[in-house]
């Protein structure tokens, strides 16, 4: 059974909440991919950080990721420089499973095959405009499930027996 897409609350209960972190050096791109989501029509909150002061990613990584590993947010978005240390850090959370949108094939096959609830962008290597296009397409791509489920289930087995 295909699920639906994240932007899409199956519930009826209004639009879904997208949480979103950046370190110092993603704060513009989060910014304008806030203005991207709530473009969509979705509830967004900027959980930090707020000014080019530099800061340690994984305080903001940690605080997105641990929204969405609790289900008080639908969906999380991070920035830093690259991306990698937000995504290293995210996925150390039970049921996240963060994806750096390096395209936009990424974008959607992160959504439709990995299931993915946490698109993380590099603030420094790509542009504004080509990661509110991502992020989209993230937000659109409804997850296939089907054959894809038994992956998925497979990364739960090895959350629980590695205890992350």
């Amino acid at each position: 059974m295909m699920a639906d897409a994240i932007s899409e609350n199956e519930n009826g209960g209004g639009p879904r909440l997208v949480v979103f972190g950046s370190d110092h050096a993603g704060c513009e791109m989060k910014r304008c991919l806030m203005d991207a989501v709530a473009d969509m029509g979705l509830k967004t909150e900027d959980l930090g950080a707020h000014g080019p002061s530099s800061v340690d990613y994984p305080d903001y990584a940690a605080v997105v990721a641990e929204r969405v590993s609790k289900g008080t947010a639908d969906v999380g978005v991070l920035v830093c420089g690259t991306g990698v240390g937000m995504d290293i850090t995210a996925n150390k959370f039970p049921g996240v499973r963060a994806a750096l949108l390096y395209d936009d094939v990424t974008a959607r096959q992160a959504r439709m095959h990995n299931d993915a609830n946490i698109a993380v962008f590099g603030g420094r290597t790509m542009t504004p405009q080509d990661a509110a296009k991502r992020i989209r397409i993230f937000l659109e791509e409804p997850y296939e499930g089907g054959r894809h489920q038994a992956r998925i289930d497979k990364i739960r087995e090895i959350e629980k027996r590695t205890g992350k």
